[in-house]
């Protein structure tokens, strides 16, 4: 089916408009995504499907077109560098800073939860180390519902699973014997996944966070869009929290009130 111009930009714009993802260069990717999607449900056009989309007041057919225009890849330990830096830095800082030994980390972005769940067993393997009780957990969001299934799951190839080290997968998840592991219920409930737009105006959440990870998102937004979400971090970050981005994306200087750290790590002050 033919995506023309017309209601290609009709339709990034709803996209634009609802999450800031910026498809404007993606026709093809969207042509070829939503094509035969459209010939199977019955439309005889884009213009068609759009109408249906908004006339649906349940925004299930909203939801269902976002999952099919956004790729939710990611896999265990992305960016190890990252987390080297979170648990032999970042957290060391936290457990000297943390009131009531109460630490929270946000995954922004989640996707499949691959990453939720890695922050998850770095936290548990530093703090179990310490004296005394400590509670941490792990806010995971995302806006495609479809990858929050997979991720509340927490079920794995056990190939997929490779990376991550032996004891981990011993500690913490348990063997499907199906070729699938399983994070142990323990783990599960101290992630919290929950879908959230990251455009909402004003974030909801009564405490800041101690670390926010929001990375390989921000490359589907336009300039002004991250400049605005980098803001709203920066509000909902503790003094010295951080923030963890892609490593292909930057925060513009003169924009945020962060402290460049290193490549893709930034500091409040």
């Amino acid at each position: 089916m033919v995506l023309d111009n017309s209601a290609f930009n009709r339709l990034t714009q709803l996209i634009r408009d609802a999450y800031g993802i910026d498809l404007r260069k993606k026709h093809t990717l969207v042509e070829g995504r939503l094509g035969n999607y459209l010939t199977e449900r019955g439309f005889k056009n884009f213009d068609d499907y759009l109408d249906c989309v908004a006339r649906d007041n349940s925004g299930d057919e909203r939801n269902a077109l976002l999952n099919r225009l956004t790729t939710n890849h990611t896999f265990f330990m992305r960016e190890p560098e990252h987390f080297t830096h979170f648990y032999d830095k970042v957290l060391p800082e936290i457990a000297g800073m943390a009131k009531n030994r109460d630490v929270r980390v946000w995954s922004a972005g989640c996707s499949t939860g691959q990453e939720p769940y890695t922050l998850y067993m770095l936290m548990d393997t530093y703090f179990s180390k310490l004296p005394g009780t400590w509670e941490y957990s792990v806010l995971a969001t995302d806006i495609s519902m479809r990858a929050l299934e997979t991720a509340s799951e927490g079920i794995y190839d056990n190939a997929e699973l490779a990376d991550v080290p032996k004891d981990w997968r011993k500690r913490y998840l348990k063997d499907r014997g199906d070729g699938t592991s399983q994070f142990q219920d323990r783990v599960r409930n101290n992630i919290i996944f929950r879908p959230f737009n990251l455009m909402t105006p004003a974030f909801p959440f009564k405490q800041a966070f101690h670390v926010i990870f929001c990375r390989n998102v921000m490359i589907y937004f336009e300039l002004e869009t991250k400049t605005n979400l980098v803001k709203k971090y920066y509000q909902h970050t503790v003094p010295g929290g951080y923030l963890y981005i892609g490593q292909t994306e930057t925060v513009a200087r003169g924009t945020t009130g962060y402290e460049y750290i290193m490549p893709a790590v930034y500091k409040k002050s």
